[in-house]
Order: C-alpha cells, then sequence, then structure tokens
C-alpha cells in the first residue's frame, strides 16, 4: 500500500529534481534513497515470506471475507 507524503524542499531542490530526474519519477526517486534506512531488510524478508505462505493468505482472505458484514 502506498501513502502520499507532502514535504517542503528548497527551490533549488525541487527545480532538480524536475530537471534531473523527471516529473513522473521523483517519489520512487526518493523512495529508493530512503528505503535503505528506514526499512528494515530482515521486516522485508518476513513480509514477503509472509505473502509467500498461501494457506496464510487464504485464512487471512476467508477471515477479511467473513468480517465484511460487520460493517455498517
Amino acid at each position: 500500500m502506498q501513502k502520499k507524503l507532502t514535504i517542503t524542499v528548497d527551490e533549488k531542490v525541487y527545480k532538480g529534481l524536475h530537471s534531473v530526474v523527471g516529473r513522473g519519477n521523483i517519489s520512487q526517486f526518493i523512495e529508493a534513497l530512503i528505503r535503505p534506512h528506514v526499512v528494515s531488510k530482515d521486516l522485508e524478508a518476513a513480509y514477503q515470506q509472509m505473502a509467500e505462505d498461501e494457506a496464510r493468505e487464504a485464512e487471512a482472505l476467508e477471515w477479511s471475507e467473513s468480517t465484511i458484514g460487520d460493517v455498517r
């Protein structure tokens, strides 16, 4: 899941991002720079392992589908 983030940068940095990275690539560029500093590799591997567990994913889907009627 992605989240939107608003940040403030110096005007020269802003213009540099647009000219060097390109308008449509700024988010990916910043995320690639920051990710190693804020996301633990162990945590990322654990999430990947959980996603590959088909039985767990099926159980989670069944649970989430069964709770849909609880929302009012």
